[in-house]
């Protein structure tokens, strides 16, 4: 699990420390703290042909909304609290390790300019901001900065929030964005009139994130998702300003081996 990456990481760290400075090993005590069990809770599958039993098959309630589902969530609140009570002894020593990582990043940055369709396109970060903002100039870098998504502002208040693909419209007037605020990588389509700030009110769910445009500035085509199983299955057409259960599907991928864009 991740956080028994986590828990190595911070070890090696220690180890590559004391070696480094050769300071004298000094045994650790652990807190006594139970390690949290996940239940066993045995589920047949079959895969190609082979019968499978996964004892912890129930931890996918989690991203199902199954029934199981608030217990997942518990067990990864132990997890996470076990994990709390056994590194309590290294806080200091992790936040020195963040400090010194953090002193070796360039946090006041800026991605390589692309020119496209008469404009330069490029993102940049700021000192102390934990996302970024996507930019362009019109002609030329000596140009005045037009900021077309401030992520930083968008992401305040939200545990996670994740900006996917962004297509802007032939005629430049048109931006359309993907977003993902639960981190399962199933995007909210959005599109905003990059003249006037506007964020329309189209909104089209479990989208991979992306869009291409039509050459008319008002048609855009997207890939749509299995609410089940995730897959990208169904290439849609959507026109702005329309409701997003409107779109046509001018794809549907029956093959659940393959993956589509």
């Amino acid at each position: 699990m991740l956080t028994n990456k986590y828990n190595w990481v911070i070890i090696l760290s220690m180890t590559m420390m004391s070696c480094s400075h050769q300071e004298k090993k000094v045994a650790v005590e652990w807190p006594e703290v139970q390690p949290p069990i996940a239940e066993v809770k045995p589920y047949t599958r079959i895969i190609h042909g082979d019968t499978v039993i996964d004892n912890y098959y129930w931890l996918n309630d989690y991203f199902k909304k199954g029934p199981d589902s608030a217990k997942v969530i518990a067990y990864l609140e132990a997890e996470n609290a076990y994990t709390k009570a056994m590194m309590a002894g290294t806080e200091e020593l992790q936040n020195k390790l963040f400090e010194e990582m953090k002193g070796r990043i360039k946090e006041k940055d800026e991605s390589v300019p692309y020119f496209h369709n008469g404009y330069y396109y490029y993102t940049r970060t700021e000192e102390g901001k934990q996302y970024y903002k996507i930019c362009r100039k019109k002609g030329s870098l000596d140009a005045k900065e037009e900021v077309l998504l401030d992520v930083d502002q968008m992401a305040e208040g939200k545990p996670y929030y994740a900006i996917g693909g962004t297509s802007i419209s032939p005629d430049n007037r048109l931006m359309v964005f993907g977003v993902d605020e639960v981190s399962r990588r199933e995007y909210v389509l959005h599109v905003k009139n990059l003249e006037t700030g506007e964020i329309y009110k189209d909104r089209i769910e479990r989208t991979t994130g992306s869009a291409v445009w039509a050459a008319d500035s008002k048609t855009f085509f997207y890939t749509s998702k299995n609410p089940v199983t995730l897959l990208s299955e169904k290439i849609k057409r959507h026109t702005v300003g329309t409701d997003a259960k409107s779109d046509v599907v001018v794809y549907d991928e029956k093959d659940n081996t393959n993956y589509i864009g």
